[in-house]
């Protein structure tokens, strides 16, 4: 079971991205084009927002089962146990926020040009936290690309 999660979790990293990236890109496109805030745009960005969040349960269940995540004296030493016990866990929690606020915010916007806007910005905020949390393989020794 850990191993289908910890799979599935670094395979969906990648859908997240997808989704993530993309709900910016038509974000400043749209921002800077002047463009309407279509339903399309919308979808794009809660899909994104769905998707990450996905990926958090699986990482919250992961974090209980992985025996990686552990509060052993001295794991603040190890870089593998710090990463996943604490920063992974912390910087994950932030993108979320940040994600789940940036869609909240659009939702509210009477422009269009506002809409676009909060998007763009919490989404890339997000999505630079994200990239600092993934355990990339020139990182974390154990990590792999999926």
């Amino acid at each position: 079971m850990y191993d289908i999660l910890v799979r599935a979790h670094s395979g969906w990293r990648w859908i997240v991205l997808i989704l993530v990236l993309t709900a910016i890109f038509k974000a400043f496109q749209g921002r800077g084009a002047g463009k309407e805030f279509t339903a399309g745009d919308k979808k794009i960005a809660l899909f994104a927002m769905v998707a990450f969040h996905i990926q958090f349960l699986v990482g919250l269940i992961l974090y209980f089962l992985s025996p990686m995540v552990t509060f052993a004296e001295g794991f603040m030493k190890s870089t593998e146990l710090r990463f996943y016990t604490m920063e992974h866990s912390v910087l994950m929690i932030l993108a979320m926020v940040f994600i789940t606020m940036g869609y909240s915010k659009s939702k509210k916007q009477t422009e269009d040009k506002a809409k676009f806007s909060k998007i763009a910005i919490f989404y890339t905020i997000a999505l630079i936290l994200v990239l600092a949390a993934i355990p990339w393989p020139f990182r974390i020794a154990s990590a792999g690309w999926f």
